[in-house]
């Protein structure tokens, strides 16, 4: 099934040309033109969500679940279309692809699970106690409200998962929010078939078409405006650093400030632990080259820092992953722009004398190979850029001398969205001395295991303390992520006829 965009905006069920065109840039395949966005089409689609809210918010929980799931069977009805453009524009490989789709189609389907059961809403009642002295008490009940129109940023690393139907947007229609969703220009052609698949499930559910809209890339004002239209109540957002504290800051400017949760990247550090090292330093190693050259390093879990203790294990697991390393092939990155921040990444770490080149390998054009690089704490802990993500194949051993060197560093990391600890029993000491470190600086904490690829459920946490996230206490990935785009509300002595039905 060949699907060849049409280039249009999504408004509020009607697809919108403008007066100016935008170029896609395929990995390989033919060139699309897209229509750009403009600050017009964001005051539309806002409005229209606003219009939208009064009768979406107040929906039922079982129909908001039955439009998730008429999303994902759209999205089903379109998959090989959706593959065939989607690794066009990215040149991730189909089986990525699908395997996204997956994860795509499950997170909606999930949404709709979690909503129906209900325990989301936090339901609470304290009971009137008329007779309590010295002053009785009301009735109150509490439950969790939709807080009103989402805006959402694809995402260029996750065409589908993270993008026009990924985890924000199902995180915000399940709890009863209209989208707006800004279209990633890597992308664009992926984001107008999946588009295509939320306005036939919006018309089979009969819902209002405000509910959901998209515009596309092409101009920065575009995204400007959207973070700061007086509808829109939340922004969910997975990007760079530099972009998202610029949108961060933006929300906070507002003359209503609103709340930005912003998943902004991380260098996800692993502790090599000296009986893991010694009993299995080369699997350890082979095993990083592979979760860190998966995708061509374009994961926001990519873990890109290796801490271990010196010695002779050390040198067995820089060995076994610079062996891995080199039989990697090129891989394509997702854009050119990319691309070259990959290679200007490189060439921070060639520059430094300090830091000890173990494999380093040219990347031309949209190809990436990976490069390997070793330092001292010492350094580390006096570079701050080297603390830095490199958002593809590129890997730091950082060698301390002791424990007590190993714990200061770990004191030394930004905020992680993970931190792993390779360990065996007798290791048990030194990790719980590190973890409480660890768990201060990351939202998910492993062992024995490697951070790339993030699960879907109820436990997870995507996000963690600043730069990792905007917002501490939030999730991008699971279901706890719908409390992004809720409020609790408290009704205090309500007749139960007015009462909201979650809660008669």
């Amino acid at each position: 099934m060949t699907f060849t965009p049409h280039g249009k905006h999504l408004i509020a069920g009607e697809w919108v040309a403008t007066d100016q065109r935008f170029s896609s840039e395929p990995a390989h395949g033919p060139t699309h033109e897209f229509w750009v966005g403009t600050v017009d089409l964001v005051n539309r689609a806002c409005e229209a969500a606003e219009d939208a809210f009064w009768s979406f918010a107040y929906s039922s929980r079982a129909d908001r679940a039955r439009f998730l799931d008429a999303i994902a069977d759209e999205i089903e009805a379109r998959a090989e279309a959706i593959t065939e453009i989607g690794s066009q524009e990215t040149g991730l490989p189909e089986a990525r692809l699908q395997g996204e789709r997956g994860r795509t189609v499950g997170q909606l389907r999930l949404f709709a699970d979690h909503i129906r059961k209900g325990d989301y809403l936090d339901r609470r009642h304290d009971r009137a106690l008329p007779d309590r002295q010295p002053m009785p008490r009301p009735d109150i009940r509490l439950l969790e409200r939709p807080i009103g129109p989402v805006a959402v940023f694809g995402a260029s690393n996750f065409p589908l998962a993270f993008s026009t139907a990924g985890g924000d947007t199902a995180a915000a229609l399940a709890a009863g929010c209209p989208v707006v969703v800004k279209g990633h220009s890597a992308h664009p052609g992926t984001g107008e078939i999946v588009a295509e698949a939320i306005d036939a499930a919006i018309r089979t559910c009969n819902l209002h078409p405000g509910v959901f809209s998209l515009i596309q890339g092409g101009r920065r004002d575009v995204g400007t405006a959207l973070v700061q239209h007086p509808r829109i109540k939340a922004v969910g957002f997975t990007g760079s650093l530099a972009g998202g504290r610029a949108l961060f800051n933006l929300c906070a400017q507002r003359p209503e400030p609103i709340p930005f949760f912003g998943e902004l990247g991380s260098v996800n550090p692993m502790f090599l632990l000296p009986a893991a090292m010694a009993a299995r330093a080369d699997t350890i190693g082979s095993g990083w080259a592979g979760s860190l050259t998966m995708g061509a390093g374009q994961f926001c879990t990519n873990p890109g820092i290796a801490v271990v203790l010196d010695g002779a294990d050390v040198d067995r697991f820089t060995k076994a992953a610079e062996n891995a390393l080199a039989e990697v092939a090129p891989q394509v990155m997702l854009t050119p722009g990319i691309a070259k921040a990959y290679r200007d990444g490189k060439a921070r770490f060639d520059d430094r004398n300090a830091v000890k080149p173990i494999l380093t390998t040219d990347s031309t054009d949209r190809q990436a190979r990976p490069n390997l690089y070793e330092t001292t704490a010492e350094a580390w802990l006096q570079d701050h850029e080297l603390g830095e993500e490199v958002f593809g194949p590129l890997g730091l051993i950082v060698r301390v001398r002791d424990v007590d060197e190993m714990e200061r560093l770990a004191r030394g990391f930004e905020g992680q969205l993970t931190a792993t600890l390779h360990m065996d029993d007798a290791d048990l000491s030194v990790a719980q001395r590190l973890l409480p470190v660890l768990e201060r600086k990351a939202g998910r904490v492993l062992v024995n295991g490697f951070p790339t690829g993030v699960e879907v459920c109820d436990a997870m946490v995507h996000g963690g303390p600043y730069p990792a996230s905007t917002n501490f206490g939030a999730t991008s990935v699971g279901t706890m992520a719908i409390r992004r785009f809720l409020r609790p509300v408290s009704y205090q002595n309500f007749p139960d006829a007015l009462l909201p039905e979650d809660l008669r």
